[in-house]
């Protein structure tokens, strides 16, 4: 059973590795850089492979070069199908691995290595698994996953997929139909040019784009005229697509808020609190923090740097904390009345520690607020003329007002 355990432990650890490092684990960020570098390597051998000098001088090396990074490929994908079951804890562990294995990411990792080794059990298919390595190519899309400026490429195509579509559809239908209609203009005028309506169709994609190879031109008058209608049209129709991802960016950047505008909002507050060596939270990961229902870790601040907040990540002394929970609606049939009193003169409290002063079990000293800051009351705070003590009691109090919550 403990050999079990710590398997499952280093199991769990490869998979933190493995997945996109965070700015606290250097392991697995190191493992980020190292494989987004053997990917580009990856990519320069077999460009390499297209320049006959480049192979009949350093032939023997770049073969090496790329039996080393397709094995780094296998191992990448070994690694992940063994960790698949994390990535999917739902689901039951082979159904993980098919899950990993017929995703977009599976069939190109699997693509980028087994055509290499396929020639040593089938020589006389080396021709075509040679073909695949254009696979590996798609492995770049790893990359995007690394940084956020990419990622929201991504989010944008995959927001805007639907209108996108509907555009292309119309593009495609408009083609289509002119290449019809030039077909039949020109036909009889240019039977070698126009010989199909696969050569309209050609005609209709270069001018509809705004290409215009020149290869194939009308010579009618009617075919001249429908080519400058298909021209302004094609321009328009070029937009169609452009302004919609123009307006995806904007739409994912405009929902891109920072906390102190979210903590505008009624339906959610954030607070920060720093940590220090006495607190019991110093030394435990948040997901052994038992924090209740409706708060969230948002961030952690270290340092100069800003820590994702998962579950495995362990706090630090001096570490500040953001937290995030739901607030408690002015819907709500049960309030809440806080008192607020201000030390006048000659209030008894004036001079006192918070710990000295002669209150009820019922009152509970909540904030004091000093000459515009806000004082988190302890025991030992020491209480001034001027303050406002802002309590909870269910005793009646002279002097005090109200604040509902």
């Amino acid at each position: 059973m403990p050999n079990l355990k710590s398997l499952e432990s280093l199991r769990r650890r490869i998979c933190t590795i493995i997945d996109i490092g965070t700015a606290d684990d250097l392991i697995s960020r190191a493992y980020d850089i190292f494989y987004t570098l053997v990917i580009l390597v990856n990519l320069m051998v077999t460009i390499a492979y297209t320049f006959d000098e480049a192979e009949a001088a350093c032939g023997p090396l770049l073969l090496r070069i790329e039996a080393a990074t397709v094995a780094l490929f296998a191992v990448d994908c070994a690694l992940r199908i063994w960790t698949a079951k994390y990535h999917h804890p739902n689901l039951k562990e082979w159904k993980a691995v098919c899950r990993y294995i017929f995703s977009f990411s599976g069939i190109v990792d699997l693509l980028s290595f087994l055509p290499y080794y396929m020639p040593f059990f089938f020589p006389s298919g080396a021709v075509a698994f040679r073909m695949f390595r254009v696979v590996r190519i798609f492995r770049l899309f790893r990359i995007n996953a690394y940084y956020d400026s990419l990622n929201v490429i991504t989010q944008v195509l995959t927001s805007k997929a639907q209108q996108l579509l509907s555009s292309v559809f119309i593009i495609l239908v408009l083609m289509t139909a002119s290449s019809l209609c030039m077909y039949s203009l020109e036909h009889d005028a240019q039977p070698q040019v126009f010989s199909n309506a696969f050569s309209g169709i050609w005609w209709s994609v270069s001018t509809l784009l705004t290409i215009g190879y020149g290869d194939i031109y009308p010579v009618t008058t009617m075919g001249k005229i429908f080519s400058i209608f298909i021209t302004f049209l094609g321009v328009g129709m070029v937009a169609i697509p452009t302004g919609i991802i123009s307006a995806g960016f904007v739409d994912q950047y405009t929902r891109i808020k920072r906390i102190s505008e979210y903590a505008d909002e009624d339906e959610v507050h954030f607070i920060r609190v720093a940590l220090t060596e006495h607190d019991s939270w110093s030394g435990k990961t948040i997901q052994q923090l038992g924090l209740p229902h409706g708060v969230i870790v948002v961030a952690i601040q270290r340092g100069h740097e800003v820590v994702v907040p998962r579950g495995s990540v362990k706090l630090m002394d001096n570490d500040v904390l953001v937290l995030g929970a739901e607030s408690v609606g002015s819907s709500d049939q049960h309030h809440i009345e806080l008192k607020e009193l201000e030390l006048r003169q000659h209030n008894p409290w004036n001079g006192q520690r918070i710990r000295d002063l002669d209150i009820s079990r019922q009152t509970l000293i909540v904030i004091v607020k000093r000459k515009g800051r806000m004082l988190i009351p302890n025991g030992d705070l020491t209480l001034h003329q001027g303050d406002r003590v802002i309590l909870y009691t269910r005793t009646r109090m002279a002097h005090a007002s109200s604040i509902w919550l």
